[in-house]
């Protein structure tokens, strides 16, 4: 018997923020995967070794975890006053699909480096030496990203002295705005979709729940550590060894998604694991990092862990610190609540690797709260580049 043999695609396997994925130009790609589909979504998931019984991916680029199983797509953009189309495909590790809800804030870093070495930016553009600004589409959510690479010698500065907690080594800062980041289409241009900054969910198996529901960044689920029985300091071990914790945080996801209009049926969250996300908050509090580090109180402005594709993150979603940096500036909600309340331009926050800072400046009009921009500091690398090779027949 025959077996056709393995094709051999462009690819370049980069590390953005905190995440790191499998990195396409749309012309590279076959022609049937050049647009939205069964056979993109299937050529994605070989690429990445999805979906695996085992949850391990071995044979596949993906990294078995929600930050490792990611692909991105740019292309020169269709956009008027924009360099990038920027396409994010967020890979199920153990079921048989590619989400596309949402985007990922740690690769948007990437993606900014990625444009200028796939030569996706005009030369002209590329300084020899200074700040190369790239202007992306996220094409995702419809948002416009913008992304300050530092350029070194006409290249992509990778190497650097910035510290980003939750990635081991120093590298080059990249400076990344979130323009107008509140709204994913599905609450009708509201940044709280039900109009309310704090809302009460009826959890089955938990009960009445009080939860701040936005938009902002990645539509999110907020809720208070205490109210779970947690303290804010959990690192992943804790809650991604205990099945029942995990059931719990789902079950209020999906309440959450219910009230926010993402879904309609309990059972569409399935198929929607990417969005909304879930993240508990609490008052700052000593407690030691993943790396065995002190954080202290006098630190941070609250603690804040969040899951994602149903398990907790090792550090913080780029796309969720939006949102959090969001809730923390707008007196009232649970977010701004556990960091002690009032107004504020910026926010740090404890996560399970240490601490990160964001702003976000917010104004309220005609009565109703609205995000201008958030802005955070990560850094990208390149890890590898060449062909990913994927049977002939998997898509």
């Amino acid at each position: 018997m025959a077996y056709p043999a393995q094709i051999r695609i462009p690819a370049t396997y980069m590390r953005g923020g905190t995440s790191k994925g499998v990195f396409f130009r749309l012309a590279d790609l076959p022609a049937r995967c050049q647009v939205p589909g069964e056979a993109r979504d299937r050529l994605l998931m070989r690429v990445i070794g999805s979906p695996d019984p085992y949850g391990a991916h071995i044979d596949g680029m993906g990294g078995a975890t929600s930050s490792t199983s990611k692909c991105v797509i740019l292309s020169k953009s269709t956009r008027p006053d924009h360099d990038v189309d920027y396409l994010y495909g967020q890979v199920a590790i153990d079921k048989p699909f590619v989400d596309w809800s949402g985007n990922c804030g740690n690769l948007s870093t990437a993606a900014g480096a990625f444009a200028i070495h796939a030569g996706l930016i005009d030369p002209a553009r590329v300084m020899r030496d200074g700040i190369c600004t790239v202007r992306i589409w996220q094409a995702n959510i419809g948002k416009t990203i913008i992304a300050h690479v530092p350029v070194t010698d006409g290249q992509v500065q990778e190497t650097g002295d910035f510290e980003l907690d939750g990635v081991t080594f120093p590298s080059a800062e990249i400076v990344l705005e979130f323009l107008d980041p509140s709204d994913d289409g599905a609450s009708g241009g509201s940044m709280f979709p039900t109009g309310q900054l704090i809302d009460v969910l009826d959890v089955p198996g938990v009960g009445r729940l009080a939860a701040t529901l936005i938009t902002s960044g990645i539509p999110t689920v907020f809720v208070e550590a205490e109210a779970l029985g947690y303290t804010g300091t959990e690192l992943r071990e804790t809650i991604n060894t205990d099945p029942a914790a995990l059931a719990k945080f789902e079950a209020i996801r999906v309440a959450g998604a219910l009230r926010m209009g993402l879904i309609h049926k309990p059972e569409e969250a399935a198929v929607r694991q990417h969005t909304p996300k879930i993240a508990f908050v609490a008052p700052p509090r000593d407690y030691v990092a993943s790396n065995g580090r002190l954080i202290k109180a006098s630190e941070i402005d609250l603690n804040v862990r969040a899951l994602s594709m149903g398990k907790l993150h090792h550090a913080m979603m780029g796309t969720a610190a939006v949102a959090i940096a969001t809730a923390a500036a707008i007196p009232g909600t649970l977010v701004n609540r556990a960091a002690g309340g009032g107004m504020r331009e910026s926010v740090r926050f404890g996560h399970p690797s240490g601490t990160l800072r964001v702003g976000a400046t917010v104004e309220q009009v005609n009565g109703e709260w609205i995000v201008r921009k958030a802005v955070m500091s990560r850094s990208a690398r390149i890890l590898m580049e060449g062909w990913v090779r994927v049977p002939a027949d998997a898509f």
